[in-house]
């Protein structure tokens, strides 16, 4: 055997020259794993890039916006940025070889820009509800994606907070605009489900016409009852009125242009949904006393409907626009409705039931008002427990384990009822608080069919489990936003019926 093969056995009593080095190089891994140490040197680096802003040192590109000018580093903006990278990189752009650009931004964006330059030296900004706008309107223009999405976020969280501040109107506008859907929808939803709060505040009049008509065209306002959604309407008219005058030249203007505007959104108001009486207070109304051909067509069509002249108004039924005029929305008052309140929510039980019975009228009109049905509403918010029990069949006796659900459950029963058949449609309203503003968060809704034989439905997953029944942590107890009340221990919601012809 050759020498390279000796030298190969196991028995030899030396090592290979091939062996001695992979041991080597194990040890030396070996140390070198067990003398690792990660360095974290994140917050000076940070602190030097924000020195190197704010001292304006090694700055190669200055920014002039409004009557200021801000130094930076191409490099920075480059990186973060996909606009200034092609400004400040591409030949196309004039400005690339330029060392001073002067930047056209908007008055409110010119406040924040120092901040929003910083940012990109620091990764941090302080937010508000009052520059969150121009912020989102920097980061969209300069396309800076994570600065983006900080923003929506925020203003989805804080919608309630923008309402109490005036801001909710600018929001709107500014998401149906650009496209931001998720915040579009949230402030859309606030406005619809809080209408009678968001109608007095001043933003009120801020309102844009389109996005007001389609507002009222919606099934889904919570209001107490229509009369007050038309004399909310009627404040935004008159509050529109005065921004009329101050645009026309002559009474006869706006006298023309006012009266317009009236049919233009009153047509939207659901006269069949008013009393008899509610409809015969309104003849002294002033705007309707003003405008009398149009509002005497659309009342006779309520009182009629409120008559059971069901032929005449069955036209309006083949028409879309006409078909809404007989859909009640979500009104709360009591004959639809009723509020669902479990005080002193940390201390109740798991699998506790809370116990409601209400009445709710089946018709809106008057000659129907006679239909009255009773309903019984099982509440379980911390779950449900199905405990092990045997049934008796032919065969035997069988076993049935338990079960526990970890949902939310509203449960409701129709008592007794006054038809055959009943179609309805159950709304759920959820209350909650977010920036000490108590509003209507969510709303859940769901159609049913009771029949004698199917007299119950059940809505699971009304509330995320894990957010209403989240035990305290060491730091403190959790506050669920579905919490309400002075102590944040209110559970609340409002239950509300409507039929389905």
């Amino acid at each position: 055997m050759n020498k390279f093969g000796e030298g190969c056995k196991d028995d030899s009593p030396e090592p290979s020259p091939s062996k001695s080095r992979r041991k080597g190089s194990a040890d030396i891994q070996a140390v070198d794993e067990s003398c690792q140490i990660m360095v974290n040197n994140s917050e000076n680096v940070l602190r030097v890039l924000k020195n190197l802003y704010h001292d304006r040192n090694m700055c190669d590109v200055y920014f002039k916006v409004g009557n200021k000018e801000y130094g930076a580093h191409r490099l920075i903006l480059c990186a973060m940025s996909d606009v200034f990278q092609a400004m400040l990189m591409c030949p196309e752009w004039s400005e690339w070889h330029e060392s001073r650009v002067e930047l056209q931004e908007l008055p409110i964006c010119e406040g924040v820009f120092s901040i929003f330059l910083e940012y990109f030296y620091t990764g941090k900004i302080l937010i508000t509800h009052t520059n969150v706008m121009p912020i989102l309107a920097l980061a969209d223009k300069y396309i800076v994606k994570g600065l983006s999405r900080v923003c929506l976020s925020y203003m989805c969280k804080h919608v309630p907070h923008a309402a109490s501040h005036n801001q909710l109107f600018s929001w709107l506008q500014y998401s149906t605009a650009c496209g931001h859907t998720k915040v579009f929808e949230t402030c859309q939803n606030y406005i619809k489900w809080n209408f009678e709060a968001v109608a007095n505040t001043p933003d009120f009049s801020n309102f844009d016409i389109d996005m007001f008509i389609r507002i009222l065209q919606q099934n889904d306002i919570v209001v107490h009852n229509e009369m007050v959604l038309y004399n909310c309407v009627t404040r935004w008219l008159e509050l529109q009125k005065i921004k009329i005058c101050q645009m026309s030249s002559s009474n006869e203007e706006v006298e023309e242009n006012f009266k317009n505007l009236v049919e233009k959104i009153m047509k939207y108001i659901r006269f069949p949904m008013m009393t008899p009486r509610e409809l015969a207070d309104l003849l002294l109304s002033p705007i309707i006393r003003q405008h009398k051909e149009f509002f005497m067509d659309r009342m006779a069509i309520g009182m009629k409907y409120h008559s059971g002249y069901t032929n005449q108004i069955q036209p309006y039924y083949n028409k879309e626009d006409g078909r809404l005029l007989f859909i009640p929305r979500l009104y709360t008052s009591d004959s639809c409705s009723a509020i669902l309140n479990i005080e002193n929510f940390h201390s109740i039980p798991s699998y506790h039931t809370s116990t409601f019975v209400f009445s709710s009228h089946l018709s809106a009109a008057e000659h129907e008002s006679h239909k009255v049905n009773e309903w019984l509403v099982d509440l379980y918010p911390r779950g449900i427990w199905f405990k092990k029990c045997y049934l008796i069949v032919w065969q035997g006796t069988l076993e049935v384990p338990q079960e526990v659900l970890y949902t939310v459950r509203l449960s409701l029963t129709c008592r007794e009822l006054s038809e055959t058949e009943m179609r309805v449609k159950v709304s759920v309203l959820i209350y909650g608080l977010q920036g000490g503003v108590e509003h209507v968060m969510e709303v859940k809704e769901k159609v049913h069919y009771f029949t004698p034989q199917d007299k119950v439905m059940n809505m699971d997953d009304l509330i995320p489990f894990e957010e209403l029944n989240q035990p305290a942590t060491s730091e403190g107890s959790y506050e669920s936003p579905y919490l309400v009340g002075p102590n944040r221990d209110q559970l609340k919601l409002n239950i509300v019926i409507a039929p389905i012809r």
